[in-house]
Order: C-alpha cells, then sequence, then structure tokens
C-alpha cells in the first residue's frame, strides 16, 4: 500500500487515499502475513488497487470475499467469527438491494465446508443480524483481519497461495462495482536496433 501511494503521486503511506480502507487492510494484513520469499509477488497487484475506492457496497463486498475465502480452513474459534461476519455482510448487501450472484455462490460453497461453524451460528440467535448502518467500514476492517490471520495460522500447505488468491479475489470483487473506462493504447517504440523490416509498414 504504500508503494501504491507512492505511485498514486500521495504522501507515503500504508493507508493510501487511492484505495477502498477496507481493501487496503486486507492488502496490509495479506503483505505482513505471507512469507518472505512470496511478498514481492504481490507487487504486480498494485496498479489494480490505485483509484479503486469503494463505496458502502465495495466495502461489504470485499470483506464478504475475504471470509468466503477463509471461512472454510480456518481454526473453529475463527470460522464462528468469520460466519458471523459473512451472514452479517451479506444481510447487509440484501439491505441495499445488491444482488452478488457470484459471491453469493462463493459464500454458500463457503458455508457448506463449515458446518460446524453454520451450526454454531444457528444457535446464537444474537448474532444472526446484518452489519447496522454507519458501522460497514468498521466491521470490514475486522472481517478482513480475521480473514487474513485464519489463512495465515491454518493448519494447510498452501498458506501464501490462499493469501494471494484471497487478496486477488477481493480486488476482482471490489473491480465489479466500478464502471469501465476507456483505456487508451499506448505504442512503445522499439529502438533502431531491434526493429526488424517484415515488422515494417510500407505506405
Amino acid at each position: 500500500m504504500e508503494f501504491a501511494s507512492y505511485l498514486a503521486g500521495e504522501r507515503w503511506s500504508d493507508h493510501p487515499g487511492c484505495t477502498d480502507p477496507v481493501l487496503a487492510a486486507l492488502a496490509r494484513a495479506v503483505n505482513d502475513l505471507i512469507s518472505d520469499v512470496r511478498r514481492q509477488e504481490l507487487l504486480q497487484d498494485v496498479p489494480r488497487v490505485i483509484g479503486l475506492t469503494g463505496s458502502t457496497v465495495g466495502m461489504l463486498r470485499v470483506a464478504a470475499s475475504a471470509a468466503a475465502s477463509a471461512l472454510p480452513v480456518s481454526s473453529m474459534h475463527r470460522q464462528h467469527a468469520l460466519a458471523v461476519g459473512l451472514r452479517a455482510a451479506l444481510g447487509a448487501l440484501d439491505q441495499l438491494g445488491v444482488e452478488a450472484p457470484e459471491l453469493r455462490a462463493r459464500a454458500e460453497a463457503a458455508f457448506a465446508a463449515a458446518p460446524g461453524a453454520v451450526d454454531w451460528v444457528a444457535r446464537h440467535a444474537e448474532f444472526n443480524a446484518s452489519i447496522p448502518i454507519g458501522r460497514q467500514e468498521r466491521a470490514g476492517l475486522e472481517i478482513v483481519r480475521v480473514a487474513a490471520c485464519g489463512i495465515a495460522e491454518a493448519c494447510v500447505w498452501d498458506a501464501d497461495d490462499r493469501l494471494i488468491d484471497m487478496l486477488r479475489t477481493a480486488i476482482a470483487e471490489l473491480e465489479k462495482t466500478k464502471k469501465p473506462t476507456k483505456r487508451t493504447a499506448v505504442q512503445v517504440a522499439l529502438p533502431r536496433e531491434e526493429a526488424r523490416p517484415e515488422a515494417s509498414v510500407i505506405a
């Protein structure tokens, strides 16, 4: 996120204004928890998060996406928290009239992979509520923190792969909320000695 702030022309910070705060929190968590060997792979995703500022819907989708990624492999006590957070985020999206079918399909698959957590949430009706208005960012920050720790501490051999995938999937989820922008083609001239005759265009 510091590199993103630099490329965006902002003051050097790991809390840049150019990126949705919940997504930025997830990126920081993944960066801190991933192994040193794999951390450099995250650099290729920096351009994607620049300008990717979110709304309330964006924050909820990022949080729900991260929870769905982490729920199946996290320890039981983290599964309880993630199941609560995932249901709450989906409930808040319902209230806002957001369908997000692909996200909901991932959530259902995550719930199916963690039946114990689903049963626990069902037995605790006090947790079956959507995220209150005005609390989405705070809740989203907590959900992504638990999700990242859940994967990092899970008894799996591919934790780094899962952390990277969780971040990239969340980025893609937020990208779905943005209107497509017209891309400008950039032409790069080859150095004269590298130019090939067969590539020339004869007028």
